[in-house]
């Protein structure tokens, strides 16, 4: 067994971990609680001269807090905290607030792989050619090449709005893989996808096929058991778990996830998009009524881009691949296809410079005409919020796409609640998709260019997770997405201004609450 595949004992190990790290917030209150009543009960004179020291450590840290490049809400939210209960904040820091824990989770930093001198002289002309044909988007195109992410022509793009059509497509094409699959996703659950999944991917490698698996160990804590990892790695596939939860049980590193969603079979075809692998993304099971999601698949020279990104994670995790670069690079014939394809990612390693943030705040202030959004989650910075209110008051067409019925993260919908008043009092228009559970993301603008990934609209994916996505401009595809929203807003409820006002007392209250905490939800 493969040394990061959890044991039994490791298995307790994670699932004690899972309250713990829920525990910590709660006894770091008791410990400002405790701390004040041993003050005031037992050094009596003494009281104020200790807990001012106290204050004066958490101004300090907050100081440093304060001067640190980043986030100015996620910086303000731990400031209040550390001025509030500087005891409580001060451990909470410690734990979860400092970077030093983003780069401590046995990754190596490791830069995508090299561009070759004529992948390099494509990009620029690729991109010379964006530039002409769409400045703003070339301007878009030239801030993600800069943070070496190659735009791709020869690229053909197929749209699948739901689970279904997108997993019967990927395990078409994971049967027919002839030299490599690799697989990373955040959720990887035991079902009856799964099944049809893994008796592919055994059968490919019995026939020499490579296979590679990483998936997050906290998106997996009850979903994976021992048993089923046993099974994988018994089939000759190569298994790597990102931030094992029993390893970091007493640094309580559970923030820094890998909540990407990448498919890749022999370099030529990758798969990207909201849907993990699990039951409830391909109808199998219901959840929160119906589970609309989105994803596509990528076939030509950007697949490439995936699977670069695949290897470099990998190699993070200090794992080598048995063949050269160029053995996993694509053998087919690429497609003659218009358009263009830049797939990109990110992560806590490259904070501050983030560039999915940045992405999509350069989506917003570039479209001209319409911008649609869908997204289960919407916490973001005032930055963000601002720019989506500017595009509508200038006459841009915004359309914020969100689930009618949310997932277990109710609190996390309570305050996406909060900024929703401000947006439909600049003219966002707001749809609540009536079915379900809305968990497609993506971005569309001018009917024009395309955003597809793993990526939310939330602090999480901004400021912590490392993910994923792909950037489609003048693509046929985009049309796709286009009749697919089309359909969401046909069954869709739309929320005006009066639903945000009418709203009862307690849950405007209780939504308002939980905003000053959103940065930890």
């Amino acid at each position: 067994m493969h040394k990061n595949l959890p044991r039994t004992t490791e298995r307790t190990e994670r699932r004690i971990s899972a309250a713990t790290s829920i525990g910590m917030c709660a006894l770091t209150v008791i410990a400002q609680i405790a701390t004040t009543l041993f003050l005031t009960h037992f050094l009596q004179e003494k009281a104020t001269y200790v807990y001012s020291v106290l204050e004066l450590a958490g101004v300090i840290v907050a100081i440093r807090v304060y001067q640190r490049p980043g986030s100015p809400t996620y910086k303000l939210a731990w400031m209040c905290l550390l001025l509030a209960l500087p005891v409580s904040g001060m451990l909470l820091f410690c734990l979860w607030g400092g970077t030093h824990q983003a780069k401590s989770l046995s990754l190596r930093s490791i830069p995508l792989i090299p561009l070759r001198e004529g992948q390099r002289l494509a990009s620029e002309k690729n991109l010379a050619q964006l530039r002409r044909q769409s400045p703003a988007w070339g301007r878009l195109a030239a801030y993600l090449q800069k943070r070496g992410f190659i735009l791709y022509r020869d690229t053909d793009a197929q749209y699948f709005g739901d689970g279904a059509a997108f997993f019967e497509d990927l395990i078409a094409h994971l049967s027919r893989a002839e030299t490599y699959i690799f697989l990373e996703y955040y959720i990887l659950a035991e079902g009856q996808l799964w099944d049809r999944i893994f008796s592919v991917l055994r059968e490919r490698a019995a026939a020499g096929v490579e296979v590679y698996i990483i998936f997050d160990d906290f998106g997996n804590l009850t979903r994976l058991s021992d048993e089923t990892l046993q099974a994988i790695q018994n089939a000759g596939i190569e298994v790597e778990v990102f931030n094992p939860v029993h390893r970091y049980v007493s640094r309580i590193y559970f923030n820094y996830r890998d909540h990407r969603k990448i498919a890749v079979v022999d370099g030529h075809y990758a798969w990207t998009g909201g849907i993990n692998l699990a039951d409830e993304y391909a109808g199998l099971v219901i959840r929160f009524g119906h589970w609309k999601d989105s994803g596509v698949r990528i076939e030509g020279a950007g697949a490439w881009g995936f699977a670069a990104q695949f290897i470099q994670m990998w190699q993070m995790m200090g794992r080598t691949l048995p063949n050269e670069e160029d053995y996993y690079r694509s053998r087919h014939q690429m497609p003659q296809s218009s358009g263009f394809c830049q797939p990109f990612t990110d992560g806590p390693l490259n904070n501050p410079d983030n560039p999915i943030e940045e992405t999509y705040l350069q989506l917003i202030s570039s479209a001209q005409r319409m911008l649609y959004i869908t997204t289960p989650y919407y916490a973001v910075e005032e930055s963000m919020q601002k720019a989506l209110c500017i595009a509508a008051d200038a006459g841009v067409d915004v359309r914020l796409l969100i689930p009618g019925i949310p997932d277990h993260h109710k609190f996390t919908y309570m305050v996406a609640e909060t900024y929703w008043g401000e947006l439909l009092n600049h003219g966002v228009k707001i749809y609540k998709y009536t079915p379900g559970f809305l968990h497609a993301k993506s971005v569309l603008a001018d009917r024009e260019t395309m955003l597809i990934g793993s990526t939310n609209m939330d602090y999480r994916t901004f400021q912590l997770h490392y993910e994923c996505g792909v950037l489609l401009y003048h693509m046929p595809v985009v049309e796709q997405l286009m009749e697919d929203l089309d359909r969401i807003m046909a069954e869709s409820t739309l929320y005006t201004i009066e639903d945000w006002n009418n709203r009862d007392l307690f849950r405007k209250i209780f939504s308002s609450l939980f905003r000053l905490g959103a940065i930890w939800l």
